[in-house]
């Protein structure tokens, strides 16, 4: 819709544009918390967690969350005429991100409580340092060595032509043991990406019900159990654990 307007948000024809993109950025900031964190891109969404190795429950919990954001997204959509979005919720491995610039605005804050503390600064020249502490590197450690972010990306963007089209909610099957029938699922899509060597099967939720129960369905599968299923290695922990070791 941007670009009929040279992407300059200044011509007349840029306003439905923004305006649509505005009410998706509310959309996702609505639905973003402590365990579901988001990062936006443009007209674009990241939600990422990681799995918890002994329960399920953080699994559910997950697609459930992506569920609602997606549905609303769908209903903001349609309510004003657009097609609407295509998510792909993908599972993975990350390595730990480097926190260099988590690690440098901290410090510039204690030094600031510290300062504040002996007397050398006012309140109100702490309250303005501290209103100037930006982060320049790593504001999302989550996200760098990220594959689940690396399949999830690729297999969205290779759309219809990859055997994806939207607008549609795609789950990576590797969260289930088998064909879960408390979701009302698609046809398997095996999808694949020759070039990065990606591969993976997804199907379309097309109805995901609210079940109760502190642990999630027995056929989803705990971070322990996805990384197993991705490895095809009961070890997998094992492997994990020295990975980190330096």
């Amino acid at each position: 819709m941007i670009s009929t307007a040279g992407f300059s948000p200044l011509h007349p024809l840029a306003a439905k544009a923004l305006k649509r993109l505005r009410r998706f950025h509310e959309v996702v900031a609505d639905n973003s918390a402590r365990n579901f964190p988001t990062l936006v891109m443009n007209d674009g969404a990241v939600a990422y967690r990681d799995l918890s190795l002994r329960t399920r429950s953080s699994t559910h919990d997950f697609l459930n969350r992506a569920w609602t954001l997606f549905r609303q997204i769908q209903e903001t959509e349609e309510k004003n005429g657009y097609p609407g979005a295509r998510l792909v919720l993908a599972s993975g491995f990350r390595m730990l991100g480097r926190r260099a610039g988590i690690d440098a605005r901290a410090g510039q804050f204690k030094s600031l409580i510290e300062r504040f503390g002996r007397g050398a600064i006012s309140a109100e020249q702490a309250i303005r340092e501290a209103a100037m502490i930006q982060p320049k590197f790593d504001i999302i450690p989550h996200l760098q060595a990220n594959f689940a972010f690396t399949k999830a990306y690729v297999a969205e963007s290779s759309g219809t032509a990859g055997g994806l089209p939207g607008p549609a909610f795609y789950v990576d099957m590797a969260l289930f043991n088998g064909r879960p029938n408390w979701i009302k699922l698609g046809p398997d899509i095996d999808w694949k990406d020759d070039r990065l060597g990606l591969s993976a099967t997804f199907a379309r939720i097309i109805d995901l019900p609210v079940l109760n129960g502190e642990q999630g369905p027995f056929d989803i599968r705990d971070g322990l159990q996805v990384a197993q299923h991705l490895e095809q290695d009961p070890n997998v922990l094992h492997s994990l654990r020295a990975s980190v070791k330096p």
